[in-house]
């Protein structure tokens, strides 16, 4: 072999050994790359999940409360819509009364609303029109007891039951229906504790 041909043949040799090196480091670069883009992807994924599902219990959680808090409100309103169904009933039960029943309870109410003076009691049209011969006799004995006087005009009031107390220029509605919506909240706690215990 000439020196010429071994001249070559080291460069050659030189060249290879060169060649497989950097091939060798860039082998060992790409497979460096590759495990970090993996440990990356694989962390980017799990970070990923563990937000997407984050999200999902929050979501969830966030639907059972506007569910519960629906369910709540509606049953709230069912119970409200039973309480005044209620309230009507009473005031339906009240009216229908026979008329002995219906008096003595008025005279009763109207007892429990005198104060000192001179007042007037107005009835309904029907209510004066249907009351007792004794009815004015009994409230003025009531009225008497109590240390004042009170006398039931023989004009009608505008309102279907019950009756309106004047005393100079206060008045005061006791209607049926006036009666149970000045005592709304207590009536509607006695009549929920009736129908939901």
């Amino acid at each position: 072999m000439s020196g010429l041909d071994e001249i070559i043949n080291i460069i050659s040799t030189q060249q290879k050994e060169n060649e497989d090196r950097l091939m060798s480091s860039a082998a060992s670069k790409v497979s460096a790359i590759n495990k970090q883009a993996a440990a990356d992807a694989e962390k980017a994924y799990s970070d990923y999940i563990k937000k997407a599902a984050e999200s999902a219990a929050r979501d969830y959680e966030n639907s059972c409360n506007s569910v519960d808090a629906a369910m709540k409100r509606r049953i709230l309103e069912f119970k409200v819509a039973q309480i005044d169904r209620a309230i009507d009933n009473t005031v339906k039960k009240l009216v229908s009364l026979p008329a002995e029943e219906y008096f003595s309870m008025l005279t009763r109410l109207i007892t429990s609303k005198l104060r000192s003076g001179e007042g007037t009691v107005w009835l309904g049209s029907r209510d004066l029109a249907r009351q007792p011969s004794d009815f004015a006799e009994n409230i003025s004995r009531a009225a008497a007891e109590a240390g004042c006087t009170v006398r039931i005009s023989g004009k009608p009031a505008d309102i279907p039951d019950g009756f309106v107390l004047q005393y100079g220029n206060i008045s005061e509605n006791c209607s049926f229906r006036a009666v149970l919506e000045a005592e709304r909240d207590a009536v509607r706690d006695t009549a929920a504790r009736e129908l939901f215990r």
